[in-house]
């Protein structure tokens, strides 16, 4: 009999750890082609979200020591590692490889991780060959990377490839400075819808079938949530804003359609200065394939203020019912600690 358990927790930690450095929001500044090596003594192991973070005591050849800070991704994605908050603590010897600032500072987003001992953070796990089987689109997701191209950035690097900008939108970003508080990422925001989808590259997703009238999707990331109402109202009027858009559903024979409106504005929802505006609309289909292994889905986004087209983006979201989701709220010191530096 196959260990969906094991399979599982196999595909989910290949994905999270084939990608170390997507979907951060303080990238900006970093030079993300070319790593630095890091040799120290861990001084402090910030377990919080969105980020987890190492400071590394390093002693040079003439005893002159410096501290650096090394930022992870987000506590349920390092718990999907394997990781607690005990996994690293002040004393350990550990070698960390880290994209760098330009600036000069130290400061990092960490590749890789090996602690003296031999333990350390692995790549090399591959997509098992046998996954679990459901009947509908309800349960726990996570997307199958291997279905779309590897957008270099991760996250923001999917909307910088496949936005269509207008020249307000160019200006906007021109003018965004993503290591001040305006950057929404530095007090807790979230990313607004399709931010869920886009965000199952390492964030797994759960669609909840509550009751006829009623779906509710959730995400890892931030521990969000979503009311989809299947009941066949319709949006309310446009003044009526809702912080994670305003969400209503149905079926088309056996794929089930997500159209969001009724968005507040938000400053860089993809994480690129960019902003979105109240008249954004968002529709999302979800229809499991015959296997019953994996959901075909998709989304369209068009906002008429920022975009000179729409935007549409396909992958595939696997199964995965043995997997634990880890919902984890944002802490806001941890958001906004990059922008100290």
């Amino acid at each position: 009999m196959i260990n969906y358990e094991s399979l599982l927790f196999a595909f989910i930690f290949a994905v999270v750890t084939a990608f170390p450095a997507q979907a951060h929001h303080s990238d900006v500044g970093m030079n993300m082609e070319s790593m630095v090596t890091i040799n120290g003594v861990v001084t402090e192991f910030n377990w919080r979200n969105p980020h987890v973070y190492l400071l590394i005591e390093v002693t040079d050849e003439q005893g002159e020591t410096e501290e650096w800070e090394v930022q992870m991704g987000s506590v349920s994605v390092s718990q999907h590692r394997g990781w607690s908050s005990d996994y690293v603590a002040p004393g350990d010897r550990v070698t960390v490889e880290a994209f760098a600032r330009r600036n000069g500072d130290p400061y990092g987003i960490l590749e890789t991780l090996e602690r003296d001992g031999g333990l350390g953070l692995g790549r090399d796990l591959t997509t098992p060959d046998g996954l679990a089987v459901s009947e509908s689109v309800a349960g726990q997701w996570i997307a199958d990377t291997s279905s779309f191209p590897d957008y270099p950035g991760g996250y923001d690097g999917l909307f910088i490839a496949l936005l269509s900008l207008n020249d307000a939108a160019r200006q906007a970003a021109a003018d965004f400075d993503p290591l001040s508080d305006e950057n929404p990422n530095a007090s807790c925001m979230g990313r607004p819808t399709p931010g869920f989808f886009v965000s199952t590259g390492l964030y797994m997703m759960e669609i909840e079938i509550e009751e006829d009238d009623l779906i509710v999707i959730r995400s890892e990331r931030d521990a969000e949530e979503r009311m989809v109402y299947m009941d066949g109202r319709a949006h309310p009027p446009t003044d009526q804003i809702v912080n994670t858009g305003h969400s209503i559903g149905w079926w088309e024979d056996d794929t089930l359609v997500v159209d969001t409106t009724n968005f507040p504005f938000h400053r860089s929802p993809y994480q690129t200065g960019v902003p979105s505006s109240t008249q954004k609309h968002v529709v999302e289909r979800y229809r499991l394939n015959d296997a019953g292994t994996q959901i075909e889905a998709e989304f369209m986004l068009e906002d008429p203020e920022y975009l000179a087209e729409p935007m549409t983006h396909a992958r595939l979201l696997t199964y995965s019912p043995e997997a634990e989701m880890f919902l984890s709220k944002c802490d806001p010191e941890s958001a906004s600690r990059f922008l100290t530096h």
